[in-house]
């Protein structure tokens, strides 16, 4: 990879995307666009669910309600991220569709919670003395879609959109969709998200062994956004297995997906691991600086935390990207090395080859008719 400038201009491809069909020349720029446009790298944040667990959230309450219920622990959350370095700030909205929300008899509160959550963030950004821009941030609605389940398109469409207006009414400066796993709900998820005129950023897991839980592969995202309506302002990966398997998604996705993309890997702190009746990551500071530079190196431009990355961890990310001076991407011994062992699946992706086959573990049988049947008697 060349090393990038730092007084380069980086004009985002689907910069138009900024201005909805209401806004006027004289709108100011989208502060998304306008940081995209303007750095080499940009610094997204790390975890909300975990870090609020560790200030009083308990398993299997929803956080949105915190947006209302305790304004100032959400407010603190996002001021430490800042100041840890953060260019980006996601929303506390990951399960603000009212699907996520009925879990909590919540779905009539789709818009007040939303546009809390966006209000909270936006507030922080602003006080910060710099550009920082607000993520509003999206995720599954939690039902399997058709043909496989019962929910429908538009259904999707509309619960998605729902959840848009009010994060854009709140003040976000992008879309962002995350931890998405089937082609189905990316579609219906961009398609309700479209209808605010924003920016849209998409993010998938790549948890099961180089793929989405629902089989996607990055070279099948890569055919993907090429068809979504509009374009992804920026995509990538989040969540997953461990930092090594991000920076190694990223790399296939880069493959895949070319120069003029840009890249996001939000990657775990290390592995999650089950102490003392909790989930815990075992990711150090020293490991998520060395991510941040390898997944920088392997052809991502925002780059930040996901489940487990607390503001001490981002900090870290920050100085070690400030001080790096780009390169090569990583080989993939060097990636397992630093920061952990691969899939076999992405191992595989990164040889080129792209079947589910290629990936699978020795004796895996993926299908049916694969399935030697016994000599006639």
């Amino acid at each position: 990879m060349t090393s990038l400038d730092p007084s380069q201009t980086f004009a985002p491809t689907y910069q138009k995307i900024a201005m909805s069909p209401e806004s006027s020349p004289a709108a100011p720029p989208n502060r998304f666009l306008n940081l995209l446009a303007s750095r080499p790298w940009l610094l997204a944040d790390g975890a909300t669910g975990s870090n609020l667990f560790d200030v009083g959230l308990l398993s299997g309450d929803a956080p949105e309600l915190w947006n209302i219920d305790h304004p100032e622990r959400i407010t603190a959350l996002h001021q430490s991220f800042v100041e840890a370095g953060a260019d980006i700030i996601l929303t506390n909205s990951f399960g603000g569709t009212s699907y996520r929300l009925k879990l909590h008899q919540a779905q009539s509160r789709v818009a007040e919670l939303n546009h809390s959550a966006a209000r909270l963030a936006r507030q922080v950004a602003d006080r910060s003395g710099r550009m920082v821009a607000v993520a509003g941030s999206m995720g599954p609605t939690g039902e399997i879609m058709e043909p496989v389940g019962p929910l429908s398109f538009d259904l999707a469409r509309q619960a998605f959109a729902e959840q848009a207006r009010s994060l854009a009414d709140g003040g976000v400066d992008v879309l962002w969709l995350e931890t998405m796993s089937s082609k189905e709900e990316v579609v219906a998820a961009v398609a309700g998200a479209a209808t605010v005129g924003l920016p849209i950023v998409c993010t998938l897991s790549f948890d099961t062994n180089g793929r989405t839980m629902m089989g996607i592969s990055p070279s099948d995202f890569a055919g993907l956004e090429k068809t979504l309506i509009p374009r992804l302002a920026a995509c990538g990966t989040n969540c997953g297995v461990g930092a090594s398997e991000v920076v190694a998604c990223i790399h296939n996705l880069a493959e895949a997906m070319g120069p003029e993309v840009v890249l996001v890997a939000k990657g775990n702190c290390g592995i999650p691991q089950y102490v003392d009746g909790a989930i815990c990551y075992n990711g150090t500071p020293e490991l998520m600086a060395l991510y941040a530079k390898m997944a920088l190196d392997a052809g991502a431009r925002i780059i930040g935390g996901c489940c487990g990355t607390s503001a001490k961890h981002l900090r870290a990310m920050r100085d070690a990207l400030d001080a790096h001076t780009p390169g090569a991407s990583p080989e993939m011994q060097t990636i397992i090395s630093q920061l952990g062992e691969v899939s076999t699946g992405a191992r595989a992706q990164w040889a080129g080859e792209q079947s589910r086959l290629g990936g699978a573990a020795p004796g895996a049988v993926l299908s049916r008719s694969s399935r030697r049947r016994p000599a006639a008697t």
